[in-house]
């Protein structure tokens, strides 16, 4: 922190750091019940994270309960309870209606707009910050400014910002070329916060062996998945994924991912099963009609009618099964072994990849320092934080969203006086 005194800089009430969605949602409500708001970022557009988030449909929320939003916020859901029941869903689908974005609720209660353009939903914040005369700065904060003990404002690479109320928004460490750089921790770092070391949360993962590999850009699109901690299944999802050089990414195993909590103290193992429509028995029926028609036919060349092309090889590997071996020499013993492999394709995971690939970060500003009913800091009287810069994360589906609309909510009205 540097001291204030004798740096010339225009007041305002408040300076908030980050043009993401907490950081925009942060100067919102601050200037509509009044206070002069500066907003420092750096970028050339606010909201570039937010532009790139559900493909570029941006689910901004979740329509469901304040119960449930706090119970898919698996790290430290209690904290956000006031903000949740301050501004939940319901209030921020409210908000962006009023705002002129229409909304549409698909499976899982996944809330976007209905052009499916995240632009629509940024460029709705934009207009409204300028409607309420919020100034922008294009400028990177580098540190906080106090006199004599206190907070007055925002040091950044371009001058100074006056405030006797700083909200830090600037997101955490994933995807470091959209902004997020971590700057937030080393600013409450220096007013005193801990900060839990951050890691990804919604980040592809690393597997054993080479299987990922040689499976190298094949996407499986109707797919289930299975994730065992040690022996115990904690999560099981439907849908899309992608084997990659290192290991499997895609929406199921971004998702699976936020589950995964204990590498190095855990072992994890996930199992694809790619028939998910047919059960053990339908499936086995299916084989014996496959493999009848297919008598006379190598073992590799039956399975055209049941795998993707790429896997044939790679997964008549896994069997044992000699690939030129004729179908109809096939043991009952064999055929067991294709079927539990087609509902069950282990793949050994050894750790996520690195926070910077992650869509969402886990760890960050230490909440036992932070007042929940107002996101200010316990520490530095004045000092808010808002979004991911916090240490809470959620499960994918637009929890991570609402946690920055309701956090950011929260601290802007609290620094305006109004929380």
């Amino acid at each position: 922190m540097t001291t204030a005194s004798s740096i010339p800089a225009k007041r305002a009430d408040l300076a908030v750091i980050g043009g993401g969605p907490a950081g925009m949602m942060a100067a919102i409500a601050a200037a509509e019940r009044g206070a002069a708001v500066v907003l420092l970022e750096p970028n050339e557009r606010l909201g570039k994270k937010l532009n790139i988030t559900g493909k570029g449909r941006c689910n901004l929320t979740n329509n469901c309960s304040v119960e449930d939003l706090a119970a898919n916020t698996p790290r430290n859901g209690r904290f956000l309870w006031g903000a949740f029941s301050r501004f939940g869903s319901a209030e921020t689908m409210a908000f962006f209606e009023r705002l002129g974005v229409p909304l549409k609720t698909e499976r899982g209660n996944r809330v976007f707009p209905v052009s499916d353009r995240a632009f629509d939903v940024s460029a709705a914040l934009e207009r409204e910050l300028r409607r309420l005369g919020v100034r922008w700065v294009r400028d990177r904060a580098v540190e906080l400014l106090v006199e004599d003990g206190v907070l007055a404002g925002v040091l950044g690479d371009r001058g100074a910002y006056r405030a006797g109320r700083v909200a830090v928004a600037s997101g955490g460490a994933s995807y470091p070329l959209t902004g997020s750089t971590g700057d937030g921790y080393r600013l409450a770092a220096s007013a005193g916060h801990t900060v839990v070391e951050p890691r990804g949360s919604l980040v592809p993962l690393e597997a054993e062996g080479d299987l990922c590999q040689r499976l190298q850009g094949l996407s499986l699109k109707n797919a289930a998945l299975r994730v065992y901690e040690n022996e115990k299944k904690i999560y099981s999802d439907f849908g899309e994924m992608l084997f990659t050089h290192f290991g499997v990414s895609g929406p199921m195993v971004l998702s699976a991912s936020a589950h995964m909590r204990n590498f190095g103290k855990k072992r994890y193992r996930l199992e694809i099963d790619l028939k998910p429509a047919l059960d053990e028995g339908a499936l086995d029926k299916r084989l014996l009609a496959d493999f009848a028609r297919h008598a006379n036919s190598d073992f590799c060349n039956a399975l055209d009618g049941l795998l993707p092309k790429k896997l044939i090889g790679p997964f008549a590997a896994l069997t044992g099964i000699d690939p030129r071996q004729k179908v109809h020499d096939l043991t009952r013993e064999q055929r067991r072994r294709v079927l539990v492999l087609l509902k069950a394709l282990p793949v050994a995971i050894t750790r996520p990849r690195p926070v910077e690939e992650a869509i969402v970060t886990s760890g960050g500003v230490a909440v036992k320092e932070v007042n929940p009913s107002t996101m200010e800091s316990k520490l530095l009287p004045g000092l808010y934080f808002a979004g991911e810069v916090l240490d809470v994360d959620a499960y994918t589906g637009g929890f991570n969203l609402q946690i920055a609309w309701s956090t950011g909510h929260l601290a802007g009205a609290s620094a305006a006086g109004g929380g």
